[in-house]
């Protein structure tokens, strides 16, 4: 990220950004081409769209039922078989989606799967950024919302190759730091005989939930919600790395979290709810940027956290445990951690942690639990 710029005192006549006198909120002359056309779909698309489904078939020697499935597994909007909406680079993907079978003997439900798995992080995260970039010019320029979107319109073809770069970087670095844990788990294990019966991984999981979330945002403008959403999840995200752990979604005011070992996972479950409210200096925090800043100031977590096993789908994890986790959370006090008793008795002989046994609770869709609180222990 770039750094030593001054604070942006807005627009001047150098800038790119900048709208005409004539045109504050940036809209192009009548008749000029908006939207993903023209320069976009060069940038974007390789060119112009000029591929109905059916020449896309005869072009890559499918079926339309294929073509169809594709696009639709991608999550793109559907179209008429003869709509001119294909590129050669559609094509190009086409081809490469049918060598996952026919060159490396892939199944296709598979492929259907790990295509579904680029469609929906894709559409996600292209909001996302554009999202964050109507933001930052509303904010910067003083644009209603619409303005703003037109401006991002204009910028996307200088900004689109620099993001593209990153998403690429990020996601080999991702791919990398998986293939560096399974690694380090499994590389002993390959003659080692595995309970099939067992959910494959051994993970810590837990839950971070807002407390009072509705009535702390009741009343907030777009901008003030905005802020108050993104301090949260950028601060537990900040939280859950630098302890070893990692984000497996954010679900509304709370967040679904993973670590690999059971110290790993407590560390996060304990920093959450530090950070959150328990030693949190709120007028010493304030200004500064941090959470305490802004609308509504610092939010306290409620957090429950389980060492057990789990199944790793769809960018997601699934079991028991993570059941178990979030009934934990329902049940916690602000700023709190509560474990099971089976991890309590793990991570017992830790010297980094302190457990007390709390009262047996009715945990729904779980039934009696004796959970256990956890803090850092003193000194």
């Amino acid at each position: 990220m770039p750094g030593g710029q001054g604070q942006d005192s807005g627009p001047t006549s150098a800038d790119p950004l900048t709208p005409s006198p004539a045109d504050p909120a940036g809209t192009p002359p009548p008749g000029t081409a908006r939207g993903t056309t023209g320069e976009l779909d060069e940038l974007l698309l390789g060119g112009p769209r000029t591929l109905s489904a059916r020449e896309l078939a005869r072009l890559t020697g499918t079926d339309l039922e294929t073509i169809r499935m594709y696009w639709r597994t991608l999550g793109l909007p559907s179209h008429d078989d003869d709509d001119v909406m294909f590129t050669e680079r559609d094509a190009q993907a086409l081809v490469r989606a049918q060598a996952l079978v026919v060159d490396h003997g892939l199944d296709v439900r598979t492929v259907v799967t790990l295509v579904r798995a680029l469609g929906h992080t894709s559409d996600r995260l292209a909001l996302w950024q554009v999202e964050a970039l109507v933001e930052d010019l509303a904010t910067r320029y003083a644009l209603d919302d619409t303005s703003a979107r037109l401006l991002v319109l204009d910028r996307l073809a200088d900004l689109a190759p620099l993001l593209e770069q990153q998403l690429l970087h990020s996601y080999r670095r991702h791919l990398a730091a998986v293939a560096d844990r399974y690694a380090a788990e499994f590389g002993n294990l390959r003659d080692v005989t595995v309970d099939g019966s067992l959910l494959p991984l051994a993970r810590a999981v837990g839950f971070a939930d807002m407390v009072s979330f509705t009535r702390r945002t009741a009343g907030l403008g777009s901008t003030d919600l905005s802020l108050f959403v993104h301090r949260f999840e950028t601060a537990a995200r900040d939280v859950v790395a630098g302890a070893g752990g990692r984000v497996v979604k954010t679900i509304g005011d709370a967040v679904l979290f993973i670590a690999d070992t059971p110290g790993a996972g407590a560390q996060v479950a304990i920093g959450l709810a530090d950070a959150f409210g328990a030693s949190l200096d709120v007028e010493a925090a304030r200004g500064t940027g941090g959470l305490a800043e802004g609308a509504r100031g610092v939010t306290p977590v409620r957090v429950g956290m389980v060492w057990g096993r789990v199944l790793s789908r769809f960018g997601d994890v699934f079991g028991p445990s993570v059941n178990l986790a979030a009934r934990l959370t329902d049940v916690a006090d602000p700023s709190t951690v509560l474990v099971d008793a089976s991890t309590a008795q793990v991570l017992g002989g830790d010297p980094r942690f302190r457990l007390t046994e709390q009262p047996v609770r009715d945990l729904a869709g779980v039934g009696e639990v004796v959970p256990f609180r956890l803090e850092s222990a003193p000194g």
